[in-house]
């Protein structure tokens, strides 16, 4: 599998960006316009409230789904029955945050979901016009207006050797958005499934930033763009002592879009949480 990695700044980068995305699901961005320290101080600040008895005030909501979900609410993976071993928060604009990390997370939130929006853009200017046919609408139009787009950001904890047999830091997955953006960890174990099964290390440099396709988007486009599996593994020697943060968003239509004959946006994620056992 070739990973592209491509440079933001080049002027074939929309073209480059959306045949990575196309013949692998992912695409890796250098030269990108979300601040490396930004990154590093919500990883430092995020890190010492995971620390902290703090975040149990925040404990997630099964309606709204904002807030903090614990290593026993976070999520089991599709088709798996051990839980990640993960904690994680979530971010929407309109939820809760707590004071002393709010700027930071909505200036990032702000920037990425920009980011996000114009690299939807890219792939609905360079999807043939055949597929581009049975979008219900543009897919810039699709997150217009939407209050669905999510800032998750996930604590991995160190390994205590403890954990139960099989289990992962996150388990073989595809996400359930249009698409995803994830900076650099800042820790490695991010990997991606090929074409023939095998698992791929993704590139993670700091200060590089990972993209893939999300299984709405696998859906609207019947396939062209590949909603690809990816997990992230359990590190061995030193690396297991070290908690690895991580800070994907997650871009969403509004619920009422149309994704295909089968699906609207809303319906689909609510039957994809139910999977996931955090929704009833």
């Amino acid at each position: 599998m070739n990973v592209r990695v491509v440079d933001y700044r080049a002027a074939d980068a929309a073209e480059q960006f959306t045949r990575s995305l196309h013949e692998t699901g992912f695409g890796v961005l250098v030269n990108h316009p979300i601040p490396q320290q930004l990154v590093e101080n919500i990883y430092r600040d995020w890190l010492a409230f995971f620390g902290s008895e703090q975040k149990h005030d925040f404990a997630f909501s099964v309606e709204k789904q904002d807030g903090y979900f614990s290593p026993e609410t976070s999520e089991t993976a599709k088709g798996h029955t051990q839980k990640d071993i993960k904690e994680y928060f979530h971010i929407y604009p309109w939820g809760r945050i707590p004071a002393q990390l709010k700027d930071d997370a909505m200036r990032y939130y702000d920037t990425a979901n920009t980011l996000a929006q114009e690299l939807l853009a890219w792939v609905e200017q360079y999807t043939p016009a055949d597929i581009a046919q049975h979008y219900s609408e543009p897919l810039s139009g699709m997150i217009k207006g939407s209050n669905k787009t999510l800032l998750r950001v996930l604590r991995y904890p160190p390994l205590t050797g403890q954990e139960p047999a099989g289990s992962l830091r996150a388990a073989a997955h595809g996400d359930i958005n249009l698409l995803t953006i994830l900076p650099a960890a800042n820790e490695p174990g991010l990997q991606v499934q090929d074409m023939h099964g095998n698992w791929v290390d993704v590139p993670c440099d700091f200060g590089m930033l990972i993209i893939n396709i999300g299984d709405m988007l696998c859906e609207a486009s019947r396939g062209y763009y590949p909603s690809t599996q990816h997990r992230v593994v359990n590190p061995t020697g030193e690396g297991a002592s070290k908690s690895r943060v991580s800070l994907p968003l997650f871009l969403h239509p509004r619920d009422e879009v149309v994704l295909s004959e089968r699906y609207t946006a809303g319906a689909y994620l609510n039957e994809r949480l139910r999977e996931l056992g955090v929704k009833m």
